[in-house]
């Protein structure tokens, strides 16, 4: 059996290496898949990690960095690292950096900032794809992910029912593309 010391804010694998970050912590942990313990990431700068995802395509760890950042760390040299996206780019008071997915177009950041939404960036060029609003019923949003059809599921509370629920978002709702 294995402990992680700290309040773990997520986990991502990429071959056989298991990769864990801790709230309040610069320090990515690895480990086998069996879980034996190897050499710790450390991050200088990031101050609160809140999720951590791999990119098999292009071999990279995208970790958000709360409220406002999310770093890139090269799996491959470990040592290189960079805060990619920063509290520029987001306008802090419409939105916070919570939860990470990889899409096949690039990295879906979920903020739970009034109004909850979704943006997709794309890994190559930093640009932004497409803003997703979430309908009315959306009180608070957690998570979410692209499916292969193009479709959202989001994990949230709110209405009908005041419960927390997956819901399916359809690439025709309130979809802002950008394009160059």
């Amino acid at each position: 059996m294995l402990y992680v010391v700290g309040q773990l804010s997520g986990v991502t694998q990429l071959g056989d290496v298991v990769y864990v970050v801790c709230t309040r912590s610069s320090i990515i942990k690895t480990f086998t898949d069996t879980l034996s313990p190897l050499a710790d990431i450390h991050v200088e700068g990031m101050y609160n990690p809140t999720d951590i995802v791999v990119s098999r395509d292009d071999r990279q760890l995208y970790l958000a960095d709360w409220p406002y950042s999310i770093w890139r760390v090269l799996v491959d040299d470990q040592s290189s690292y960079v805060k990619w996206l920063t509290d520029d780019i987001f306008d802090s008071h419409s939105f916070r950096v919570d939860k990470l997915s990889v899409t096949s177009q690039g990295l879906l950041v979920t903020s739970s900032q009034y109004p909850p939404h979704l943006r997709e960036y794309s890994t190559t060029d930093k640009r932004l794809l497409r803003v997703v609003r979430m309908p009315r019923y959306v009180a608070e949003l957690y998570h979410g992910v692209k499916t292969t059809r193009g479709t959202f599921l989001i994990c949230h509370h709110g209405a009908p029912l005041n419960r927390h629920a997956v819901s399916e978002l359809f690439s025709c709702y309130n979809i802002k593309y950008y394009t160059p």
